[in-house]
């Protein structure tokens, strides 16, 4: 049975190699060290990781933003920073659960919209938002120069 969580620091390893299965830029090490970093403000952060078996098999990070959030009206706004699950879980609906349980959070807190993002081409993740109840918004490409 499938358990969701608030992560601790005995889940620390097994979710920063899930960060890193989603974020592979940067080492696990690096994750780790952000986790922990995330884990040490609980007014700003939700943590959520889902077991499996004794094994993190899926966790959703998610913030308060008080900043201007695209496609948003108003603010506090709380957004969902990452979310993954291991393939073998996918479609089992833990993901929609996870999504849940942070929109309680965020309803909690004085939220009345729930955001994501995406890259353009990410069309799995595109999907996934879509299933879950989220509306595309816009889509936004940015440009930079050296000066």
């Amino acid at each position: 049975m499938t358990t969701i969580v608030s992560a601790k620091a005995e889940h620390l390893d097994q979710w920063a190699q899930l960060r890193h299965r989603l974020w592979d830029e940067d080492p696990a090490e690096a994750h780790r060290e952000e986790a922990v970093e995330q884990l040490g403000d609980e007014e700003r952060f939700l943590n959520l990781v889902a077991i499996d078996d004794g094994h993190v098999v899926a966790f959703a990070e998610a913030s308060i933003r008080h900043e201007y959030v695209n496609g948003c009206d108003g603010s506090p706004v709380v957004f969902l920073e990452g979310i993954f699950v291991v393939p073998e879980m996918r479609r089992s609906g833990l993901a929609r659960q996870l999504c849940d349980k942070v929109a309680e959070w965020g309803r909690a807190r004085g939220c009345a919209e729930f955001a994501s993002d995406a890259w353009h081409d990410d069309t799995e993740s595109h999907a996934f938002h879509l299933a879950a109840g989220f509306v595309e918004t816009e889509r936004v490409v940015y440009f930079r120069q050296e000066l």
